[in-house]
């Protein structure tokens, strides 16, 4: 593999004193790190249409969708930062300044903090936060991973700056142990096809006002998006009569839906069977609220565990409040529900 041209990025403006405004112009000068998997088409949260837009100032996305998360991202940012340096003991300092790729001037790059290693080199600190949740996207078959839309970000970063190592801090709750930290090393193969996925994109669709094809696998994220740019449908509208390619997707969405309604009979017809096996059991437990079985093969454990749950009508609860503030019983319904389970151990191998 071919070692990278060791130039430093252009510095395009420093970003501590621009307002939001001034901001979000200079990023539509050219495809920034958060923009990488949008145009890749593995952004959970935008499409390459919608960035498309965003970049002619032509935004359809709606600024308030998210904003609390959006916020929290922001404040907690310094907060993040300061954990990871004493999770790691490196140095961590804030660059704000918007960066520019040394051959692709469109390529930018805000970072959140730079850090330097033990072997003197720099690296950059993407800082992020997310609920417990969400936790299992930095994990794969039970390995660490950056989640893809992240790694995207990430090496659109080290292309820019002409560094070799990311670190991701996210922090997922309210103490400095929850949180996961990460790191990838530069890859110029990937990098490579990026840029050039990235050239295209600004080329031959930004600049030439051309919106690029959905190529997300993201359904709902597509439509959504479609909800957002083609704007409410007209009943008046004349009919629009589909080419012969077109009406494949006609045909196959009609395959496919009927491929769900045959599922859900299925899923239907397992469930109201595996009904019909808890009555059993349970008739064959009488009164007990547990029972067991053992072969060769292991052992089995049913448990029925009754579960009462006290309610009251909307309507009963005014009555209760303003006519008998003191008598809560004769306003009470009590519902009972069971909690059935069967659980199987496998025998143990012999030695």
């Amino acid at each position: 593999m071919e070692e990278p041209d060791r130039r430093p990025p252009n510095a395009v403006t420093p970003t501590n004193e621009l307002s939001r405004e001034d901001w979000l112009a200079f990023r539509r000068k050219g495809i920034g790190g958060s923009d990488a998997a949008a145009v890749l088409g593995i952004s959970p949260f935008r499409t390459g249409v919608d960035l498309y837009y965003d970049k002619l100032g032509q935004s359809v996305e709606d600024d308030e969708q998210n904003w609390v998360a959006k916020e929290m991202g922001t404040l907690l940012e310094d907060l993040v930062a300061r954990i990871f340096a004493k999770k790691t003991g490196l140095k961590v300092c804030s660059m704000p300044v918007m960066f520019q790729h040394a051959d692709h001037p469109w390529m930018l790059a805000d970072v959140d903090r730079l850090v330097t290693m033990p072997d003197g080199k720099t690296a950059i600190l993407e800082c992020k936060t997310t609920n417990p949740n969400a936790v299992s996207k930095w994990e794969y078959d039970g390995k660490p991973i950056v989640p893809q839309y992240y790694e995207a970000q990430g090496r659109h970063y080290m292309a820019v700056m002409n560094l070799d190592r990311v670190y991701f801090c996210c922090l997922y709750g309210n103490s400095e142990d929850e949180v996961i930290i990460r790191s990838i090393d530069r890859d110029l193969d990937y990098e490579s096809e990026l840029i050039a996925l990235e050239e295209n994109f600004w080329t031959n669709h930004v600049q030439a006002k051309v919106p690029p094809p959905y190529i997300e696998g993201n359904g709902a994220l597509v439509l959504e998006s479609l909800r957002r740019c083609l704007g409410p449908s007209y009943k008046d509208a004349p009919p629009v009569s589909l080419t012969d390619a077109q009406s494949e997707n006609v045909r196959r969405y009609v395959e496919m839906r009927e491929q769900k309604s045959a599922a859900n009979a299925f899923v239907k017809q397992v469930e109201n069977q595996m009904e019909l096996l808890k009555a059993r059991i349970i008739t064959d437990m009488g009164g007990s609220w547990s029972a067991g079985y053992e072969d060769g093969n292991g052992s089995y454990a049913v448990t029925v565990k009754p579960s009462r749950r006290v309610s009251i009508l909307k309507d009963d609860l005014l009555r209760l409040k303003d006519a008998h503030p003191d008598i809560y019983g004769q306003y009470v319904t009590v519902s009972e529900s069971q909690t059935f389970n069967v659980k199987f151990t496998a025998a143990q191998a012999a030695a």
